[in-house]
């Protein structure tokens, strides 16, 4: 495994190192879509063009940022209750319903444009920004992680998980987009081929323990939270 080292750079840096400590967080979602029907539990990855700016050629979850329009995007079925009160609470502020619910129908959105995958079943809706209306119901909130200060672009990211037949996902049918390449179904044990970013690694390890704990991964558990504050990586559970 090859981890590309972002926490370990943000031990390292002042609060204030540089100008991109400035650079506004936006709100983004990722999302691991899990497949069990083998012997051990495999999560979708792909690899960012090496044109992007953040992060090129690393192997990542499928994600983004949110945007404008997710908040009015239609949904068949709504979030868990306790996955919608993890997602509007904070570090000592609270997000409306609204903007919760947004973060996971942009990691709806997100896996049908970059993989090719439909969180929903399909509608054929004249001028609909999507071609399905986007099932929440099994989503479970796995982590939240803030970019640290000193990079270009930085993001406040919410980790969602779902298993493939849960929400009637064959996972065999998965596209590679102009975002993601090399697409590839990986044990979440062993990703050492891959050369990820190292809060991919971390949460990927989270992910391994929740597995451990409770096979089910309930939506009721606590949500690991990493950010970088005066210079420390901390990590905090909502």
């Amino acid at each position: 495994m090859t981890v590309e080292p972002l926490g370990a750079r943000a031990r390292s840096l002042p609060a204030d190192a540089g100008s991109s400590p400035t650079v506004r967080t936006r709100d983004a979602a990722s999302i691991m879509l899990l497949d069990r029907s083998g012997k051990d539990v495999r999560v979708l990855m792909g690899k960012r063009h090496s044109a992007h700016v953040f992060m090129p050629d690393l192997y990542v979850f499928p994600g983004g940022r949110r945007d404008p329009g997710d908040h009015g995007l239609g949904f068949s079925g709504d979030l868990h209750p306790a996955v919608l009160r993890s997602l509007r609470s904070g570090e000592g502020r609270t997000i409306t319903e609204t903007r919760a619910r947004a973060l996971a129908l942009a990691a709806a959105r997100e896996l049908y444009e970059e993989a090719g995958v439909a969180l929903g079943r399909a509608h054929e809706r004249p001028g609909a920004a999507l071609p399905f209306l986007p099932d929440l119901t099994n989503l479970r909130y796995m982590a939240r992680a803030i970019t640290p200060p000193g990079l270009p672009m930085r993001f406040d990211t919410r980790f969602f998980a779902v298993f493939t037949e849960e929400a009637g996902i064959d996972p065999s049918r998965v596209l590679e987009s102009q975002e993601l390449q090399d697409l590839q179904w990986i044990d979440v044990n062993d990703f050492s081929s891959l050369r990820v970013p190292e809060i991919t690694a971390i949460i990927l390890s989270d992910l391994r323990n929740g597995l451990e704990s409770d096979p089910s991964l309930p939506p009721e558990r606590t949500v690991p939270f990493y950010f970088t504050r005066h210079g420390r990586f901390h990590r905090t559970l909502l």
